[in-house]
């Protein structure tokens, strides 16, 4: 009894519940729903990344440990119920635009993650990061999340079979006789109807259902065995630290200032976010950003040394929150849940495209809601809003809908007369924007 006592007191001391009106068992429960909610990241970055040419079981280990890093750290540094894992948006980013439109190698773009880390992590400790931030138009925020919720969405609609190739009109409708098709059409369904009706871990009981589907009609193969040894990280552990000498080449670092560009809007946003959600907002600030950020930056960090893309603040912690998840204890429960879950990446096997399919749908419908925030009514600030949206999607690369609503907003706002309104660092982002495309455009590889 003693013993317990002394243990809860240190909880308490820790973790502070009395002082925000919680309790042990609702942060544990509230740490449980979180992880539900946000597994799914452990099957669908190794599926995403895999797509890069990069091992999946790897890929799994590295997942996990970055997310038990970066949830621990939220836990003790920052004190806040927020999870953080390796981000869809920039795993998307990292193979589909980098990796397979640009044809650089995985090797190299990782040196390129690694690279941006540490830039991330330096501008976080000396506070620029708050700084740029604060600099870009929240209509542009907003339009860079929803943009990316396309481009996630469009990229599952794909590799779901619902949406093909086609010469004549760029893309068509998938064929309805092939088998595996169903498959994604059934889990968006059922996911789907799962959210609508508010249920906790909706997307992770979707994949589940979807993979007893596969497997009870042999489109899934059954695996050997379910627990099994944790997977070797050897095959991308310091990868990109050992191909730094391969970033010579101007692309390249260009490659590297949209995976920061990228990552210093992912976190800050979603923390915002969810601290309004949970009360934590004072005078329209958030107390203890810069330890949660900081949180943010070393996982980051850790997450390109194991070989994962970048980690961000997961939106999927309001599930938590929404059941009275107020503390780091919560965090700390999703990080304990990470490494349990280690122990089972033979499911990888039965986790394929058409299971993922349709959580990187439904993660695109959530980011998508960002825009009706957006103040359409005023061209100046709808025309590069739509641009940054439409242009991820339709260039397959969100670096390009980035570029394009940087380059378009300061024009637009000086032709409507609110040139006074713009930040000087929007102006040196608009020559960085200019230089990057020249870059990745007209310079040879």
């Amino acid at each position: 009894m003693e013993s317990t006592a002394k243990d809860l007191s240190f909880v308490e001391r820790l973790f502070h519940l009395k002082e925000a009106n919680t309790t042990v068992r609702r942060e544990v429960l509230a740490g449980l729903t979180t992880f539900v909610s946000m597994a799914y990241i452990l099957f669908v970055n190794p599926q995403v990344l895999g797509d890069a040419g990069m091992d999946k079981g790897a890929v799994f280990t590295a997942t996990a440990l970055s997310a038990i890093l970066g949830s621990v750290l939220m836990a003790i540094l920052a004190n806040y119920p927020i999870a953080i894992a390796p981000g869809l948006g920039d795993n998307a980013f990292f193979t589909y635009s980098v990796v397979l439109a640009m044809g650089i190698p995985w090797q190299t773009a990782m040196a390129g993650v690694f690279i941006s880390s540490i830039l991330f992590l330096i501008l976080s400790v000396v506070k620029l990061r708050e700084i740029v931030i604060n600099s870009i138009p929240h209509d542009l925020k907003l339009a860079i999340a929803a943009g990316i919720g396309i481009f996630i969405a469009f990229v599952g609609l794909k590799g779901g079979g619902l949406i093909v190739g086609s010469k004549s009109t760029l893309v068509a409708m998938g064929s309805f006789t092939v088998p595996t098709t169903w498959l994604t059409i059934f889990g968006l369904i059922v996911t789907g109807i799962l959210m609508a009706r508010k249920v906790p871990g909706s997307i992770f009981i979707g994949m589940v259902m979807t993979t007893i589907l596969g497997l009870i009609t042999g489109l899934i193969k059954l695996p050997t065995h379910i627990i099994s040894t944790i997977p070797s990280l050897k095959p991308t552990f310091g990868v990109g630290i050992a191909h730094l000498g391969d970033i010579s080449q101007p692309q390249l670092w260009a490659v590297v200032l949209i995976f920061l560009l990228v990552a210093f809007f992912d976190t800050a946003g979603t923390l915002i976010g969810l601290a309004e959600q949970a009360g934590f907002m004072k005078d329209n600030k958030m107390p203890r950003i810069g330890q949660a950020l900081m949180a943010d930056s070393i996982s980051m960090l850790g997450g390109s040394v194991m070989g994962t893309t970048p980690t961000a603040a997961y939106v999927e912690s309001s599930a938590g929150i929404a059941i009275g998840g107020r503390t780091g204890l919560t965090s700390l429960v999703v990080g304990v849940m990470f490494a349990l879950s280690m122990f089972f990446s033979p499911l990888l096997m039965v986790v394929t495209t058409n299971v993922t399919a349709p959580v990187l749908i439904i993660v695109g419908i959530l980011m998508a809601q960002s825009m009706k925030q957006i103040h359409w009514e005023k061209f100046e600030i709808a025309m590069p809003a739509f641009l940054t949206i439409v242009g991820m999607p339709l260039t397959y690369n969100i670096s390009y809908g980035i570029a394009f609503g940087f380059l378009a907003y300061p024009l637009t706002m000086i032709a409507a007369g609110r040139r006074k309104e713009i930040n000087p660092i929007m102006y040196i982002l608009f020559f960085i924007f200019i230089g990057l495309l020249y870059i990745i455009n007209i310079l040879p590889g």
